[in-house]
């Protein structure tokens, strides 16, 4: 029988970009995420995938997806969400907000799929972190906070479940080319006045390649980490260099 993995924030981006691999590495794949039109979009373009509805921020709507979607053999923790200001204006609503689905949904998807996992002695789970899990960076403080939580989370979780046929993962991308990072591009646009290819250059030069990373890239390093009982803690960044 073929495993299972659910994919988080697989609407778009790094989520349906890793929904696309897995599938070729002959896995059965089950989307998640908040906009059940994504989903059907990236359902009619990627074939045989099941989708549910599910906000991860909520305990009450991720008990029932992953109800629905049955046993999974691989959590693959990829909803995000992101909002550039100071830290001087980030009111508790958003601190609030980017921690519950960054760090809290990571953690009730986690949950969720643990029982499971441990009582077949086998799992994996993969949670997309960002490099800014590994560094500060301006004017993000609460996502800061809440992707340096996610790899705090990944290494306790992993210590705990080490001897029992699960690993916990952490991928970190770099600026990578998806809708969260065109809304960064508009954002400075709107901003600054910059053309968006020169807003884009700019997000690029974090990059010592001088590029934005790709979905696929990242998708890439999540299937590796999948298929490899050995990796377990890590942070794995995927950023061309830009943390070391």
């Amino acid at each position: 029988m073929k495993k299972h993995a659910v994919v988080t924030g697989g609407g778009s981006g790094i989520g349906a970009a890793v929904a696309r691999r897995l599938l070729a590495d002959g896995l059965r794949v089950t989307l998640m995420g908040r906009s059940i039109e994504r989903l059907r979009a990236q359902q009619a373009a990627l074939g045989d995938v099941a989708i549910h509805a599910c906000d991860v921020s909520d305990e009450a709507s991720v008990n029932a997806a992953f109800v629905a979607a049955g046993d999974v053999d691989v959590l693959i923790n990829n909803a995000g969400q992101v909002e550039t200001t100071t830290f001087a204006r980030t009111s508790l609503e958003l601190w609030q907000r980017l921690l519950n689905v960054n760090l809290t949904g990571t953690f009730l998807c986690s949950r969720a799929v643990l029982p499971g996992m441990l009582a077949r002695q086998q799992g994996r789970i993969v949670n997309v972190a960002s490099t800014a899990a590994l560094k500060g960076y301006a004017y993000v403080a609460a996502y800061c906070a809440a992707k340096h939580g996610v790899l705090g989370l990944t290494r306790a979780l992993a210590l705990e479940v080490a001897a029992k046929g699960v690993t916990v993962n952490a991928v970190c991308p770099g600026y990578t080319e998806t809708d969260i990072v065109e809304s960064a591009i508009d954002n400075i646009v709107a901003k600054t006045g910059r053309t968006p290819q020169q807003a884009s250059a700019e997000l690029a030069k974090a990059n010592p390649q001088g590029r934005l990373i790709q979905p696929e890239e990242v998708a890439d390093t999540v299937a590796w980490v999948v298929g490899n009982s050995a990796i377990n803690g890590q942070a794995i960044a995927v950023c061309g260099g830009e943390t070391m």
